[in-house]
């Protein structure tokens, strides 16, 4: 079985039994030195336990469930892994000169039994100057272990890899500076950058800070200089009255600003409203975000059904009014990064997966964020009627995020329970985490140019 770049699989679907397998990666290098590790990573995609990093140093895990045997050869027996293990990343990393672009044709297998079920074929044609690599991801879903053929590009080597992770690398030993020589320069910013701080200092001054954060989330992500559109399709079912009213939704809407600023060269965030109905009132920018939330509540009533499909056909229309059911790519120099906000499931679903697999053709990535307390938690059985009764089944939105039939996995989605939950730090690596791995799978699928 070939797996796609992107692709999600039961481990179950591809090991007849039991949780014991091995990978096999098979590297042409193209002359480059290229380390392989495997980290495991808790609940919040961190290496809390640095005896979890498996590489070429440090070959077993204290469980044993994860063992570096040889170049590039990783055994696998999941049921020895901890509960606080929910994932292992697999990555390769550049010791030495060179760029992950030089990669050759080659391949990762899946091998159980002695024999191989399944691989993944993948070269150095999707990146650029990256010298990292996620290849490829194993994770528990539901009590469930799946398979993900990550194929992101990282900035940085391995020790970029581990501080991405949560770990810590040690500190070179000082040399002494020599006496004659002067000081390294300080960097100096570009021109835009001097241009957007000065912009948001002047028209928005309360959004300084978040400017700054996304700043050095996007350097953290390998997406400094990065431009896109940005859109913001909010929920205005009766349902979301208290997030507006509280001031909750207007303080999140100003965290999507700084990353549309960020984004986007003329600090627009283009909005959509929805509920039974689609609204899109004029743009939020710098000049105009203090008041816009409280404003758009002043002119459009909340409305009392949810439906994502109508929605998401609107914001098609509007960025590719030619795009349709003709199954061709369209390709864009800059593309589009939906911020798609509800509290609760759609009425038109058949019409939303029709969606989201048309746009799967065009060059927008949709970014779902369910506000509510889930009812797909493990304890939900255990709680009272009424209890249950105040939760949400955000079951739809985790099928329009693996939906099949799709020329290209063009969504992500996370839940949570009040659009403040998350620091910002922690929401803005939420709202690259898989968007940075689109954006070269849509290049090499060609959506973008």
């Amino acid at each position: 079985m070939d797996i796609a770049r992107g692709q999600r699989i039961r481990l179950q679907d591809l090991i007849s039994s039991g949780t014991r397998f091995t990978l096999e990666l098979r590297l042409d290098t193209g002359g480059l030195s290229v380390d392989a590790a495997c980290f495991g990573l808790d609940a919040a995609k961190k290496l809390s336990d640095e005896s979890y990093m498996t590489f070429f140093n440090q070959p077993v895990t204290p469980c044993g469930g994860v063992s570096f045997v040889g170049t590039g050869r990783f055994e696998f027996d999941l049921e020895r892994l901890p509960p606080t293990i929910a994932s292992l990343v697999v990555t390769l990393a550049i010791d030495g000169p060179g760029m992950m672009n030089g990669l050759r044709p080659s391949a990762l297998h899946v091998v159980n039994e002695g024999v191989e079920v399944a691989s993944h074929r993948f070269d150095g044609s999707a990146f650029a100057a990256e010298r990292a690599l996620m290849l490829l991801e194993l994770y528990r879903k539901d009590g469930v272990w799946r398979l993900n053929a990550i194929g992101q590009g990282f900035n940085g080597g391995l020790d970029a890899l581990i501080v991405h992770f949560g770990g810590t690398v040690a500190e070179p030993e000082a040399s002494p500076a020599p006496t004659a020589s002067a000081p390294p320069p300080a960097p100096v910013p570009t021109s835009s950058a001097i241009s957007l701080e000065k912009r948001v200092e002047k028209e928005a001054p309360h959004l300084i800070s978040l400017v700054k954060k996304v700043g050095v989330s996007l350097e953290k992500a390998g997406l400094s200089g990065h431009r896109a559109r940005v859109a913001l399709c909010l929920d205005i079912s009766a349902s979301m009255s208290r997030l507006y009213s509280s001031g909750q939704m207007a303080a999140f809407t100003d965290r999507i600003l700084a990353l549309a600023a960020r984004f986007d060269d003329d600090g627009e965030l283009d909005v959509f409203l929805f509920g039974t109905s689609v609204q899109q009132p004029e743009p939020m920018d710098l000049a105009n975000s203090r008041g816009y939330v409280d404003g758009l509540m002043r002119r459009f009533k909340l409305e009392g059904g949810t439906y994502y499909g109508a929605a998401m056909k609107a914001i098609r229309r509007h960025y590719y009014p030619q795009g349709g059911r003709n199954g061709k790519p369209i390709a864009d120099k800059m593309p589009v990064y939906v911020m798609f906000v509800t509290d609760g499931q759609t009425m038109d679903e058949k019409l939303s997966e029709e969606q989201i697999r048309e746009a799967s053709f065009e060059p927008i990535f949709w970014q779902f964020m369910g506000i509510g307390k889930s009812n797909k938690s493990g304890n939900s059985k255990k709680k009272g009627f009424f209890a249950r009764l105040l939760e949400t089944d955000f079951s739809f939105l985790e099928k329009l995020d693996t939906l099949e039939g799709r020329h290209i996995d063009n969504a992500n989605f996370f839940s949570v329970e009040k659009p403040d939950q998350e620091s910002d730090e922690d929401l803005y690596e939420l709202l690259l985490l898989e968007y940075k791995a689109w954006l070269p799978l849509a290049r090499q699928r060609g959506l973008l140019v």
